[in-house]
């Protein structure tokens, strides 16, 4: 399987009432560098100036970013190119970051490449420590800045140690 770590920034709680601005994917090999980012204009007049605030662009920047089609065919395209089979979306907060993805991969595509289930970073951490309160974000190396790209490292990072230091047996 082909991890991909992904992360999303919203003007809103939730797609379709809201907007996914942008967001950043990365595969999860050793030197991380194979990366996705990409801009979406919104998709409706709705938005939390607070959740937009996070991802650090000005509602009318967002409105010149590329139309929501464009650019999730674009990630289809590279998820195949980067994918050796079956690629698996995985992210610090899934329930947020999946719920995005697959209504824009199906609202716009038809079709999700990542098929219908995700995996969680957080709970795999707690599952691997034995323990509901421990929190993995102090495994990450590259600094949480609410670009999604950096975001997605860092916890592609984290994931590494969990596999390289902690004994996590997955196969990257």
């Amino acid at each position: 399987m082909s991890y991909i770590l992904v992360d999303v920034e919203a003007d809103g709680p939730i797609p379709g009432d809201y907007s996914m601005i942008s967001f950043g994917a990365v595969l999860v090999t050793p030197g991380l560098d194979q990366t996705f980012y990409g801009q979406l204009k919104p998709i409706s007049e709705k938005f939390v100036p607070e959740a937009l605030a996070v991802s650090g662009h000005s509602r009318e920047q967002t409105l010149n970013f590329d139309e929501p089609v464009k650019v999730m065919e674009q990630f289809a395209g590279w998820i195949r190119e980067v994918s050796r089979d079956q690629p698996i979306l995985i992210s610090d907060n899934n329930g947020f970051d999946w719920m995005f993805i697959c209504w824009y991969f199906h609202h716009f595509l038809g079709r999700n490449p990542f098929g219908h289930s995700s995996q969680n970073l957080g709970s795999l951490y707690k599952g691997l420590t034995k323990d509901v309160f421990k929190n993995f974000k102090h495994l990450r190396k590259t600094k949480h800045t609410h670009h999604p790209v950096d975001d997605a490292k860092g916890n592609a990072e984290a994931l590494l140690v969990m596999k390289n230091e902690m004994g996590l047996k997955i196969r990257l």
